[in-house]
């Protein structure tokens, strides 16, 4: 009996240490946040005055992304924000690239069949927006047959095309508003509380609050479905609600109480000077170039011109499959837009398992477009070459390969040299389609500090003056490269 007692007292404790382990298991997925220690926070960047970056700190500054860091610090966890374009944050939200959207994200019912919504943490009504002398514009049965600049996946362009009206797409809000005071655009429908913080901070008697069209917009936090971070995220926004933070971090930002809480007291809304704005953002600006456009920029195009040479030499192979290959290859990136490559490679691929950082997806995207029209450059470089010359490289005894490297390609580059200058200097303003998939680049940088204080021409102006010397200083690299080719063309 006693014997039999001890492996059975065993066996219960080691039972009941394996059950305390499910136990302790089982209660941290009830709190994956916790568990993990970091909540991963998708935002614009360029949305004031809920998330853009400050212009004296440039730090990453906003109402939502304050809610973000409070709900993070009322869970005892790190926040981390990754900054992308409105139009793909759901894409990167499905793609894993973070945890939850904090981005004005209204709650609908068609949201809340597809993603985890959390409780709202502001509060507000749609309301059309109207330059200051147009009366024509009262209700939602006014907008039939006017011009709405609006968000292409908001849902206040939807209510403005059901009303009537054409909707031309945007990106943000600050984009719509400037399109309304320019005149381009009859209306702008959108969120009050982001019509009434644009006033705050601007000042600006050009426009006006025309009616309502009846919605109330309730915004919340988006995360995947069936994520189960809901019950911590509404936990923290209850307590933050009722602690009176919510209200504080409303005032700070909107001049106004969106939480339902205690009000507290305005700040004072800042001015700024367009002139010292440009001279406090041409080193943010310029850092911005060298460290992420030119780099990007030599990177994908060296490996671009490897993968062209080959996709060149395999179209003039006269092996049939090889260059049916290199044919269909060209045919598909040149009969894409490049944009839709760049979301391929950064937001489809994650659907099967592959997952790549943005700086290496911009790179691979732009590398294999380049490929694809570098290729035919190429390609008709070495057959604009005569035959006489390979005929003369095989009397003296050099084989293919030493007749492409030491007579073919010195006199084909030259040929090549002006059409893929221009390849090259595309390929620098085309880095700027790479701040669509997080990258933070120059354009990016531009559109950051232009987002809290609308001065978009000025901030776009000193990009496009950036990337017009950065193209200056490749025209002039191209005609030295073409002088000193000059002696291996054949005379």
């Amino acid at each position: 009996m006693h014997s039999r007692r001890i492996p059975l007292l065993g066996l219960l404790l080691i039972l009941a240490v394996l059950a305390a382990a499910c136990g302790g298991k089982a209660g941290n997925t009830d709190e994956p946040l916790k568990s993990a220690g970091v909540l991963r926070v998708g935002t614009e960047g360029v949305y004031s005055p809920f998330s853009y970056h400050d212009t004296a700190t440039g730090q990453l500054v906003g109402y939502d992304v304050d809610v973000a860091r409070a709900v993070a610090d009322k869970l005892g966890v790190t926040v981390e924000f990754v900054e992308t374009p409105w139009d793909s944050i759901f894409a990167a939200l499905e793609a894993n690239r973070f945890d939850v959207v904090a981005n004005e994200v209204t709650i609908t019912p068609e949201r809340q069949a597809k993603y985890d919504l959390s409780q709202p943490y502001s509060v507000g009504e749609g309301v059309i927006v109207t330059r200051a002398d147009d009366d024509s514009i009262k209700s939602p049965a006014d907008l039939k047959g006017k011009v709405a600049a609006e968000n292409a996946t908001s849902n206040w362009s939807e209510i403005a095309r059901k009303a009537g009206a054409r909707v031309e797409a945007v990106e943000g809000f600050t984009q719509a508003i400037k399109l309304l005071n320019q005149g381009r655009v009859d209306v702008v429908v959108n969120d009050s509380i982001a019509v009434y913080a644009y006033l705050a901070e601007t000042n600006d008697t050009s426009v006006k609050i025309a009616g309502s069209v009846g919605e109330k917009s309730e915004q919340g936090f988006a995360a995947r479905k069936d994520s189960g971070l809901l019950p911590e995220l509404n936990t923290a926004l209850d307590q933050l609600r009722a602690d009176g933070t919510l209200a504080e971090i409303s005032q700070r930002y909107l001049k106004t109480n969106a939480s339902g809480a205690p009000t507290t007291g305005d700040e004072p809304a800042r001015s700024h000077s367009t002139w010292q704005l440009i001279a406090d953002n041409l080193w943010p600006l310029a850092r911005a170039a060298l460290t992420t456009t030119i780099p990007l920029t030599i990177i994908s195009f060296v490996i671009g011109l490897v993968i062209a040479l080959a996709v060149a030499l395999a179209r003039l192979s006269p092996n049939v499959v090889l260059s049916n290959i290199a044919r269909f290859y060209i045919s598909i990136i040149r009969g894409t837009p490049l944009l839709v490559q760049l979301f391929i490679v950064f937001f489809a691929l994650p659907e099967f398992g592959v997952r790549i950082d943005p700086f290496p997806a911009a790179v691979i995207a732009f590398s294999l477009n380049v490929g694809g029209y570098a290729a035919e450059i190429i390609r008709s470089a070495i057959q604009s070459i005569p035959k006489g010359q390979w005929e003369a490289a095989e009397t003296i005894g050099l084989n293919y390969t030493g007749t492409l490297r030491r007579i073919i390609l010195p006199q084909a580059a030259r040929v090549a040299v002006p059409p893929l200058s221009n390849t090259l200097i595309s390929l620098v303003k085309d880095t700027s389609l790479a701040s669509t998939i997080l990258v933070t680049e120059l354009l990016r940088q531009a559109q950051i500090v232009a987002a809290p204080t609308f001065e978009f021409f000025a901030l776009y102006g000193t990009a496009a003056i950036y990337y017009w010397v950065i193209c200056l200083v490749l025209s002039f690299g191209q005609s030295r490269l073409e002088r000193r080719l000059e002696r291996h063309v054949a005379r």
